[in-house]
């Protein structure tokens, strides 16, 4: 709110555009701000972070059961009690291990997003909003680490779904359909788009529609994530790692109303996109659809390409957790990835809720191209699609220690 008295001389220049014309979007800004620093989950994050022993809360699901790392197939359905809670638990951190690569490239892109909203009037609120959130998700990683090397130290010795820090250039799907070539230019995309953007208010703003993408893809599995803490009979008792997606959700919700505000709205007091700034935005957009193509077997939830997730799931199962000799952990990953399943229909059934949640999300945004208002490249994929691709991959996949047999036999 600007002060002003009748002898306070004031400035006025020509302005095609203002926030402060706005006061029910800036309100909008000031409400969903004000109540996240109020319900700021930091604290309590960061207390349950420094709480954590595996050893406490090893006998405990940390998750509804059906998000369990390969939970519907035939690994699930011959593991015993204590396996499906080792499962139930490396669906956790791998799960999170995703959300901390997504959130690095948050903090990197909130930054620079909001440089390029300082041509924008009264742009401090959202530049503010924006380093709140920023803050959240350093919290947020921490605790993931946290609970993910600890858990796989102590199932494993090693890291298999953890990883050390990476930066913000790096492939944001930490499982994808990838090589050298196509991750170099990933990198140089989204360096590009850092600077791009930390010059060009329309695209900062267009930011946040990916991330606002991302994020709904998030709020589908987290909000189920967050149930099992609520309906914990004791919760000052429940397993740290549920309390965490507990606060992480009500962290995300507000960080979800902000992509909204920003993609929807604060873009409306901008003039028109020029062809080049919307082309840049559709590509953006194109990037998000392919790298949600894919669905995985392994894990409900996270748009993983489960060629690039074998080596960790065969380690999983040659892993004195499962002790599979070499040609059972073969076959096992035959039957997992390449035969229907209730545990492929699952993860099926949460790519079409997310794909219809997705077109309705970007649907008001004129200047989209219809392949990304229809989501086409996403919608293209299928169950059948799913299982001749893993049936082509695994016969090339290069299983440690076996002989060369077929396939099929």
């Amino acid at each position: 709110m600007r002060l002003t008295t009748p002898d306070t001389p004031t400035l006025s220049w020509p302005q095609t555009h203002t926030l402060g014309e706005q006061p029910q979007l800036r309100r909008k800004l000031e409400i969903n701000y004000r109540r996240n620093r109020q319900q700021d989950q930091t604290a309590a994050i960061d207390a349950a972070a420094q709480a954590f022993r595996y050893e406490d809360c090893r006998q405990e699901y940390w998750n509804p059961e059906p998000f369990s790392l390969l939970y519907g197939t035939p690994l699930w359905d011959q593991a015993s009690p204590s396996q499906r809670l080792v499962l139930n638990h490396l669906y956790w951190v791998a799960y999170y291990s995703q959300i901390i690569s997504a959130e690095i490239a948050t903090i990197f892109f909130n930054q620079t997003s909001a440089a390029g909203l300082y041509a924008q009037e009264d742009f401090r609120l959202i530049c503010d909003m924006l380093d709140l959130e920023s803050a959240q998700e350093r919290a947020h990683i921490h605790a993931f680490q946290t609970v993910g090397r600890q858990t796989e130290a102590a199932l494993f010795g090693e890291g298999i779904f953890s990883y050390p820090q990476r930066g913000p250039f790096t492939e944001t799907m930490v499982f994808a359909d990838s090589d050298r070539l196509r991750r170099g230019w990933k990198q140089l995309q989204l360096r590009s788009f850092g600077l791009l953007s930390a010059g060009n208010t329309f695209l900062a703003c267009q930011y946040f529609t990916v991330r606002g993408v991302r994020t709904l893809n998030g709020k589908l599995v987290q909000h189920k994530l967050s149930t099992y803490y609520q309906k914990h009979a004791d919760p000052d008792r429940a397993p740290i790692p549920a309390k965490i997606s507990y606060y992480h959700f009500l962290d995300e919700s507000f960080h979800f109303n902000s992509s909204t505000l920003l993609s929807h709205e604060v873009v409306n007091c901008l003039p028109p996109p020029t062809a080049f700034e919307r082309w840049v935005a559709n590509l953006g957009l194109r990037g998000c659809q392919r790298d949600h193509y894919h669905f995985s077997a392994a894990i409900n939830g996270i748009f993983w390409y489960d060629p690039a997730l074998y080596p960790a799931i065969y380690r999983v199962l040659r892993s004195p957790v499962f002790g599979l000799e070499a040609v059972e952990a073969r076959q096992m990953m035959i039957r997992c990835f390449t035969e229907e399943s209730d545990g492929l229909h699952h993860s099926y059934q949460t790519h079409q809720e997310a794909l219809e949640s997705y077109r309705a999300y970007v649907a008001n945004l004129g200047f989209l191209w219809p392949s990304n208002r229809e989501m086409s490249l996403m919608a293209a994929n299928s169950i059948p699609r799913y299982l001749q691709h893993q049936r082509n991959k695994l016969r090339n996949f290069k299983f440690t220690g076996l002989l060369e047999t077929e396939m099929d036999q």
